[in-house]
Protein backbone atom coordinates (compact mmCIF):
# COMPACT_ATOMS: atom_id res chain seq x y z
CA UNK A 1 0.00 0.00 0.00
CA UNK A 2 2.51 2.24 0.98
CA UNK A 3 4.50 1.49 -2.09
CA UNK A 4 1.50 2.31 -4.25
CA UNK A 5 0.78 5.30 -2.41
CA UNK A 6 4.62 6.49 -3.03
CA UNK A 7 4.69 6.03 -6.68
CA UNK A 8 0.91 8.11 -6.86
CA UNK A 9 2.69 10.66 -4.87
CA UNK A 10 5.87 10.86 -7.77
CA UNK A 11 3.37 10.86 -10.39
CA UNK A 12 1.60 13.31 -8.83
CA UNK A 13 4.58 15.44 -8.37
CA UNK A 14 5.58 14.69 -12.21
CA UNK A 15 2.81 16.10 -13.15
CA UNK A 16 2.67 19.16 -11.42
CA UNK A 17 6.24 19.84 -11.79
CA UNK A 18 5.00 19.44 -15.88
CA UNK A 19 2.08 21.53 -16.05
CA UNK A 20 4.11 24.25 -14.16
CA UNK A 21 7.01 24.24 -16.34
CA UNK A 22 4.06 24.18 -19.31
CA UNK A 23 2.71 27.25 -17.68
CA UNK A 24 5.86 28.71 -17.47
CA UNK A 25 7.15 28.17 -21.49
CA UNK A 26 7.95 30.81 -22.72
CA UNK A 27 6.36 31.33 -26.55
CA UNK A 28 9.52 32.16 -28.68
CA UNK A 29 7.71 34.61 -31.84
CA UNK A 30 10.07 34.69 -34.76
CA UNK A 31 9.23 38.15 -36.77
CA UNK A 32 10.92 37.88 -39.94
CA UNK A 33 11.29 40.55 -42.54
CA UNK A 34 12.64 41.61 -45.68
CA UNK A 35 13.75 45.12 -45.52
CA UNK A 36 16.22 47.43 -43.33
CA UNK A 37 15.44 48.37 -39.80
CA UNK A 38 15.53 52.11 -40.35
CA UNK A 39 12.27 52.17 -42.44
CA UNK A 40 8.47 52.04 -41.26
CA UNK A 41 8.47 48.05 -41.21
CA UNK A 42 11.34 47.68 -39.77
CA UNK A 43 10.94 49.68 -36.80
CA UNK A 44 7.46 48.61 -36.46
CA UNK A 45 8.97 45.29 -35.84
CA UNK A 46 11.09 46.39 -32.86
CA UNK A 47 8.20 48.46 -31.48
CA UNK A 48 5.98 45.03 -31.57
CA UNK A 49 9.13 42.99 -30.07
CA UNK A 50 10.04 45.64 -27.21
CA UNK A 51 5.85 46.06 -25.92
CA UNK A 52 5.58 42.54 -26.29
CA UNK A 53 8.32 41.59 -24.22
CA UNK A 54 7.07 44.26 -21.64
CA UNK A 55 4.10 43.29 -21.01
CA UNK A 56 4.44 39.61 -21.31
CA UNK A 57 7.57 38.87 -19.50
CA UNK A 58 8.68 35.14 -19.12
CA UNK A 59 5.51 34.28 -21.45
CA UNK A 60 6.40 35.95 -25.06
CA UNK A 61 10.05 36.48 -26.40
CA UNK A 62 9.94 38.31 -29.56
CA UNK A 63 13.20 37.26 -31.95
CA UNK A 64 13.18 39.67 -34.91
CA UNK A 65 15.13 39.22 -38.48
CA UNK A 66 15.56 42.28 -40.84
CA UNK A 67 16.46 42.27 -44.18
CA UNK A 68 16.23 38.70 -45.27
CA UNK A 69 18.80 37.51 -42.36
CA UNK A 70 16.37 34.17 -41.81
CA UNK A 71 14.16 34.09 -44.82
CA UNK A 72 14.07 35.80 -48.10
CA UNK A 73 10.56 37.21 -49.72
CA UNK A 74 10.51 34.08 -51.99
CA UNK A 75 11.10 31.49 -48.98
CA UNK A 76 9.15 33.26 -45.49
CA UNK A 77 5.57 32.30 -46.65
CA UNK A 78 6.32 28.91 -46.97
CA UNK A 79 8.14 29.05 -43.49
CA UNK A 80 5.54 30.55 -41.78
CA UNK A 81 3.14 27.84 -43.22
CA UNK A 82 5.90 25.16 -42.14
CA UNK A 83 5.59 26.75 -38.47
CA UNK A 84 9.59 27.89 -39.11
CA UNK A 85 8.55 31.16 -38.07
CA UNK A 86 5.47 32.33 -36.37
CA UNK A 87 5.19 36.52 -37.91
CA UNK A 88 5.63 37.48 -41.18
CA UNK A 89 5.24 41.18 -42.84
CA UNK A 90 5.10 40.47 -46.36
CA UNK A 91 3.96 42.98 -49.38
CA UNK A 92 0.74 42.64 -49.84
CA UNK A 93 1.09 41.06 -53.57
CA UNK A 94 2.87 38.03 -52.26
CA UNK A 95 -0.71 37.11 -51.04
CA UNK A 96 -2.59 37.14 -54.49
CA UNK A 97 -2.28 32.91 -54.25
CA UNK A 98 -4.03 32.78 -51.22
CA UNK A 99 -6.72 35.34 -52.33
CA UNK A 100 -7.87 37.47 -55.15
CA UNK A 101 -9.44 39.63 -53.05
CA UNK A 102 -5.87 41.27 -51.92
CA UNK A 103 -4.85 42.23 -55.65
CA UNK A 104 -7.09 45.57 -55.16
CA UNK A 105 -4.06 46.61 -53.67
CA UNK A 106 -2.09 46.46 -56.30
CA UNK A 107 -4.06 48.19 -58.85
CA UNK A 108 -2.66 51.33 -60.39
CA UNK A 109 -4.27 54.83 -59.66
CA UNK A 110 -6.82 53.31 -58.07
CA UNK A 111 -6.69 55.32 -54.87
CA UNK A 112 -5.73 58.63 -54.35
CA UNK A 113 -3.78 59.11 -51.35
CA UNK A 114 -2.99 57.02 -48.15
CA UNK A 115 -5.92 58.44 -45.90
CA UNK A 116 -8.08 56.75 -48.96
CA UNK A 117 -6.52 53.47 -48.50
CA UNK A 118 -6.45 53.83 -45.07
CA UNK A 119 -10.69 54.27 -44.86
CA UNK A 120 -10.76 51.38 -47.26
CA UNK A 121 -8.32 49.31 -44.46
CA UNK A 122 -9.88 50.14 -41.94
CA UNK A 123 -13.68 49.49 -43.24
CA UNK A 124 -15.96 46.56 -43.48
CA UNK A 125 -14.10 45.42 -46.77
CA UNK A 126 -10.41 45.99 -45.67
CA UNK A 127 -11.18 43.91 -42.38
CA UNK A 128 -12.38 41.06 -44.22
CA UNK A 129 -9.79 40.65 -46.44
CA UNK A 130 -7.74 39.93 -43.29
CA UNK A 131 -9.52 37.34 -42.25
CA UNK A 132 -9.95 36.04 -45.77
CA UNK A 133 -7.45 33.53 -45.89
CA UNK A 134 -8.14 31.48 -42.74
CA UNK A 135 -8.81 28.02 -44.86
CA UNK A 136 -5.39 28.37 -46.10
CA UNK A 137 -3.09 28.44 -43.19
CA UNK A 138 -2.89 32.51 -42.65
CA UNK A 139 -4.57 35.34 -40.92
CA UNK A 140 -4.08 39.14 -41.19
CA UNK A 141 -3.75 40.56 -38.11
CA UNK A 142 -2.90 44.24 -39.41
CA UNK A 143 -1.90 46.65 -42.50
CA UNK A 144 1.50 48.15 -42.04
CA UNK A 145 1.87 50.66 -44.49
CA UNK A 146 5.28 52.02 -46.63
CA UNK A 147 4.07 54.44 -49.03
CA UNK A 148 2.95 55.34 -52.42
CA UNK A 149 5.40 54.09 -55.12
CA UNK A 150 7.39 55.78 -57.54
CA UNK A 151 8.97 55.02 -60.85
CA UNK A 152 12.69 54.85 -61.41
CA UNK A 153 14.43 54.35 -64.60
CA UNK A 154 17.94 55.12 -66.29
CA UNK A 155 16.19 57.66 -68.31
CA UNK A 156 13.54 60.53 -67.56
CA UNK A 157 10.11 58.66 -67.29
CA UNK A 158 7.42 61.44 -68.53
CA UNK A 159 4.91 60.43 -70.78
CA UNK A 160 3.99 56.20 -70.66
CA UNK A 161 5.77 56.06 -74.31
CA UNK A 162 9.05 56.65 -71.87
CA UNK A 163 8.91 53.56 -70.35
CA UNK A 164 8.55 51.42 -73.60
CA UNK A 165 11.11 49.00 -74.20
CA UNK A 166 12.84 49.23 -70.52
CA UNK A 167 13.36 46.48 -68.13
CA UNK A 168 11.75 46.77 -64.92
CA UNK A 169 11.58 44.76 -61.71
CA UNK A 170 8.44 44.04 -59.99
CA UNK A 171 7.28 41.65 -57.50
CA UNK A 172 5.68 38.04 -58.45
CA UNK A 173 2.08 39.61 -59.06
CA UNK A 174 -0.37 39.63 -62.40
CA UNK A 175 -1.03 43.16 -61.85
CA UNK A 176 2.09 44.49 -61.43
CA UNK A 177 3.25 42.58 -65.08
CA UNK A 178 0.20 43.75 -66.67
CA UNK A 179 0.86 47.58 -65.34
CA UNK A 180 4.41 47.82 -67.01
CA UNK A 181 2.96 45.77 -70.17
CA UNK A 182 0.64 48.27 -70.29
CA UNK A 183 3.28 51.11 -71.20
CA UNK A 184 5.30 48.60 -73.46
CA UNK A 185 7.71 47.81 -71.23
CA UNK A 186 9.10 43.99 -70.00
CA UNK A 187 8.42 43.52 -66.43
CA UNK A 188 10.85 40.99 -64.42
CA UNK A 189 10.27 39.27 -61.27
CA UNK A 190 12.93 39.46 -58.72
CA UNK A 191 13.72 38.90 -55.11
CA UNK A 192 13.76 42.70 -52.96
CA UNK A 193 17.54 41.46 -51.86
CA UNK A 194 18.28 41.12 -55.28
CA UNK A 195 17.25 44.53 -56.65
CA UNK A 196 20.29 46.92 -55.93
CA UNK A 197 22.84 44.60 -58.21
CA UNK A 198 19.74 44.29 -60.69
CA UNK A 199 19.83 47.81 -61.16
CA UNK A 200 23.62 48.20 -60.92
CA UNK A 201 24.35 46.15 -63.42
CA UNK A 202 21.70 46.43 -66.06
CA UNK A 203 19.78 43.52 -65.43
CA UNK A 204 16.75 45.61 -65.05
CA UNK A 205 16.52 49.56 -66.12
CA UNK A 206 13.81 50.41 -63.78
CA UNK A 207 11.64 50.05 -60.60
CA UNK A 208 8.99 51.18 -59.02
CA UNK A 209 9.57 52.07 -54.92
CA UNK A 210 8.23 53.69 -51.96
CA UNK A 211 10.65 56.59 -50.72
CA UNK A 212 12.17 54.77 -47.42
CA UNK A 213 13.05 51.77 -49.88
CA UNK A 214 14.84 53.81 -52.70
CA UNK A 215 16.61 55.01 -49.91
CA UNK A 216 17.63 52.62 -47.41
CA UNK A 217 18.62 50.19 -50.14
CA UNK A 218 20.48 52.96 -52.04
CA UNK A 219 18.43 52.56 -55.08
CA UNK A 220 18.84 56.03 -55.73
CA UNK A 221 22.93 55.69 -56.47
CA UNK A 222 22.02 53.29 -58.98
CA UNK A 223 18.99 55.13 -60.79
CA UNK A 224 19.62 58.71 -62.13
CA UNK A 225 15.78 59.77 -62.56
CA UNK A 226 12.90 58.77 -59.93
CA UNK A 227 9.16 60.02 -61.29
CA UNK A 228 7.19 61.08 -58.41
CA UNK A 229 3.98 59.13 -59.93
CA UNK A 230 1.81 57.99 -56.85
CA UNK A 231 0.82 55.74 -59.10
CA UNK A 232 0.56 52.57 -56.79
CA UNK A 233 0.46 51.39 -52.74
CA UNK A 234 3.27 49.40 -51.16
CA UNK A 235 2.04 48.11 -47.65
CA UNK A 236 2.85 44.80 -45.67
CA UNK A 237 0.18 42.68 -43.75
CA UNK A 238 1.26 41.59 -40.79
CA UNK A 239 0.22 37.62 -40.66
CA UNK A 240 0.86 34.98 -39.04
CA UNK A 241 0.09 30.88 -38.92
CA UNK A 242 -3.17 30.74 -38.17
CA UNK A 243 -3.27 27.24 -35.99
CA UNK A 244 -0.64 29.02 -33.88
CA UNK A 245 -2.16 31.92 -33.28
CA UNK A 246 -5.36 29.94 -32.50
CA UNK A 247 -3.01 27.65 -30.09
CA UNK A 248 -1.60 30.73 -28.22
CA UNK A 249 -3.16 30.89 -24.30
CA UNK A 250 -6.27 33.39 -24.63
CA UNK A 251 -4.68 35.90 -22.78
CA UNK A 252 -1.43 36.31 -24.15
CA UNK A 253 -3.14 36.22 -28.21
CA UNK A 254 -5.80 39.24 -27.11
CA UNK A 255 -2.41 41.21 -25.55
CA UNK A 256 -0.53 40.30 -28.58
CA UNK A 257 -3.30 41.78 -30.91
CA UNK A 258 -3.72 45.08 -28.73
CA UNK A 259 0.12 45.32 -28.94
CA UNK A 260 -0.30 44.57 -32.45
CA UNK A 261 -2.87 47.41 -33.09
CA UNK A 262 -1.12 50.02 -31.25
CA UNK A 263 1.95 49.36 -32.91
CA UNK A 264 -0.09 49.46 -36.20
CA UNK A 265 -1.34 53.17 -35.53
CA UNK A 266 2.16 53.93 -34.94
CA UNK A 267 3.60 52.30 -37.89
CA UNK A 268 1.22 54.28 -39.99
CA UNK A 269 1.34 57.72 -38.46
CA UNK A 270 5.65 57.58 -38.67
CA UNK A 271 5.44 56.17 -42.49
CA UNK A 272 4.40 59.51 -43.94
CA UNK A 273 7.32 61.06 -42.25
CA UNK A 274 9.78 58.58 -43.50
CA UNK A 275 8.60 59.08 -46.53
CA UNK A 276 8.99 62.70 -46.76
CA UNK A 277 12.27 62.65 -44.96
CA UNK A 278 13.48 59.99 -47.30
CA UNK A 279 12.53 61.88 -50.11
CA UNK A 280 14.25 64.89 -48.96
CA UNK A 281 17.66 62.88 -48.43
CA UNK A 282 17.51 61.33 -51.81
CA UNK A 283 17.31 64.89 -53.38
CA UNK A 284 19.82 65.97 -51.34
CA UNK A 285 22.30 63.35 -52.73
CA UNK A 286 21.99 65.37 -56.11
CA UNK A 287 22.67 61.59 -56.62
CA UNK A 288 19.56 61.65 -59.08
CA UNK A 289 16.66 63.84 -60.56
CA UNK A 290 13.15 63.94 -59.39
CA UNK A 291 10.59 64.46 -62.29
CA UNK A 292 7.24 65.99 -61.79
CA UNK A 293 4.37 65.25 -63.26
CA UNK A 294 2.19 67.40 -64.92
CA UNK A 295 -1.51 66.98 -64.78
CA UNK A 296 -1.89 66.16 -68.49
CA UNK A 297 1.24 63.61 -68.18
CA UNK A 298 -0.42 62.14 -64.92
CA UNK A 299 -3.54 61.64 -67.01
CA UNK A 300 -1.99 59.69 -69.72
CA UNK A 301 -0.04 57.49 -67.10
CA UNK A 302 -3.63 57.21 -65.68
CA UNK A 303 -5.33 56.88 -69.18
CA UNK A 304 -2.52 53.98 -70.42
CA UNK A 305 -3.24 51.66 -67.48
CA UNK A 306 -6.77 51.79 -67.04
CA UNK A 307 -6.81 48.47 -69.06
CA UNK A 308 -5.36 46.97 -66.27
CA UNK A 309 -8.50 47.88 -63.23
CA UNK A 310 -10.39 46.80 -65.93
CA UNK A 311 -8.65 43.06 -67.00
CA UNK A 312 -8.49 42.30 -62.85
CA UNK A 313 -11.86 44.11 -61.42
CA UNK A 314 -13.59 40.82 -62.21
CA UNK A 315 -11.07 38.31 -60.22
CA UNK A 316 -11.09 40.62 -57.49
CA UNK A 317 -14.85 41.14 -57.16
CA UNK A 318 -16.62 44.41 -58.78
CA UNK A 319 -17.86 45.27 -54.63
CA UNK A 320 -14.05 45.32 -53.56
CA UNK A 321 -13.35 47.50 -56.64
CA UNK A 322 -15.97 49.80 -55.89
CA UNK A 323 -15.77 50.11 -52.14
CA UNK A 324 -11.65 51.08 -52.95
CA UNK A 325 -13.35 54.10 -55.14
CA UNK A 326 -15.85 55.16 -52.74
CA UNK A 327 -12.78 55.24 -50.62
CA UNK A 328 -11.45 57.94 -52.09
CA UNK A 329 -14.03 60.25 -50.81
CA UNK A 330 -13.49 61.62 -47.07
Amino acid sequence: MRNKTTVQAILAGATLALLTGMAHAETVIKFSHVVAENTPKGQGALMFKKLAEERLPGKVKVEVYPNSQLFGDGKEMEALLLGDVQLIAPSLSKFDRYTNQIQVFDLPFLFNDIAAIHRFQNGSTGKAILNSMTKKGLIGLGYWDNGMKQLSAKKPLRVPADAKGLKFRIQASDILEAQFKAVGATPQKLAFSEVYSALETGVVDGAENPWSNAYSQKFYEVQPYFTESNHGYLGYMVVANSKFWADLPADVRSTLEKTLAEVTAEVNKSATAFSEGDRKKIKDSGKTEILQLTPEQRAAWQAAMKPVLDQFTPKIGKEIVDAAIAANKP
